[in-house]
């Protein structure tokens, strides 16, 4: 048994014809193929991300994607490790092979100074639980549209021209909470190639605003607006101390248009602050999971399962 690095042409070549179906959205083959490998080129790609496989002998049994990513938590910076597309062909189930795969990288994040692991269960959240990884506060905000206040705002579609002020907005949240991952330049980039190739988006159509206030911008939401479920469904937003009070939720209202309601993950604390009360549910997918490998992941753990005000994390962190 061994845990090996798979090259990403490889991956993309006999692993994602089996994972297609589960997580290519509405890519086709061919483009998931491509978009994948183009991550997996990028800056951050090359320095934070790998696809990696369990070999028995000279048989592939299972595979995953290892994400690296930096948490800060009060004045503590984490070295946070995320596993992704957990993956056992169906000719390999039932004989341990996952379990086995997801130790061993729990071993080698511990063995390269890793303080915490983290991943998000669509299904089977006791399998995780089984290897050390505790469910977090994962919910979900449903609000009105029509109620949400209005406002005049100068608004503009997201382009990429816009990213630095985007990266301020995200900062200026990001400091008034007290645990959150961190973001480099390089996520930044990953983070707009994924919009780009709308990875995640099963349905609806990318629809991403800029506000600005005396020619600065002053906030920013990236979503997808999804007639189908008679909502706009938010990803992220952010926003600087030039925003009014209610520049976030008029600009949510605004993004939503004529459809109803505004659905999204529980967003952190400081930014649930900017909204009004909604109906709040646990969310039965994408369940935030943690697994302490020192001290202080331990800590972050315990300080995010306390949190009654907000999630620890944005839907675009999702991996």
């Amino acid at each position: 048994m061994r845990l090996q690095r798979l090259p990403a042409a490889l991956y993309a070549r006999e692993v994602l014809p089996l994972t297609a179906s589960l997580w290519a959205g509405r890519r086709s083959l061919d483009e998931y193929a491509a978009q994948t490998i183009e991550l997996a080129r990028s800056t951050y790609g090359r320095r934070s991300y790998r696809t990696m496989g369990l070999y028995d002998g000279g048989r592939r049994v299972a595979s995953f994607k290892w994400y690296e990513r930096t948490v800060q938590h009060d004045s503590q910076r984490l070295k946070a490790v995320g596993f992704g597309a957990v993956f056992t062909p169906v000719e390999y189930r039932g004989r341990g092979y996952a379990s086995l795969m997801l130790a061993s990288a729990l071993d080698l994040a511990r063995e390269h100074g890793h303080d915490v692991a983290y991943l998000f269960s669509d299904i089977r959240p006791q399998f995780y639980a089984d290897l050390g990884f505790s469910a977090l506060p994962s919910r979900e905000l449903t609000l009105r549209a029509g109620a949400l206040p209005a406002e005049r705002l100068e608004l503009a579609p997201l382009s990429r021209e816009h990213w630095r002020g985007l990266r301020k907005c995200f900062e200026n949240g990001r400091r008034q909470t007290a645990a959150a991952f961190e973001r480099s330049p390089s996520v930044w980039d990953w983070i707009a190639m994924r919009l780009a190739h709308a990875s995640a988006q099963v349905c609806g159509q990318a629809t991403h605003f800029i506000a600005k206030r005396r020619g600065e911008i002053c906030a920013y939401v990236l979503g997808v607006r999804a007639p189908e479920k008679d909502a706009f469904l938010f990803d992220e937003f952010g926003w600087t101390e030039r925003a009014s009070p209610g520049a976030i939720a008029a600009l949510l209202r605004a993004a939503a248009g004529d459809l109803r309601r505004v659905i999204g993950w529980l967003p952190p604390p400081a930014a649930r602050a900017l909204l009004p009360a909604g109906l709040v549910r646990r969310r039965s997918r994408a369940i935030l999971m943690m697994a302490p490998l020192r001290a202080p992941g331990r800590r972050l753990i315990a300080a995010v399962q306390r949190s009654a005000h907000g999630d620890f994390c944005w839907r675009t962190d999702h991996i």
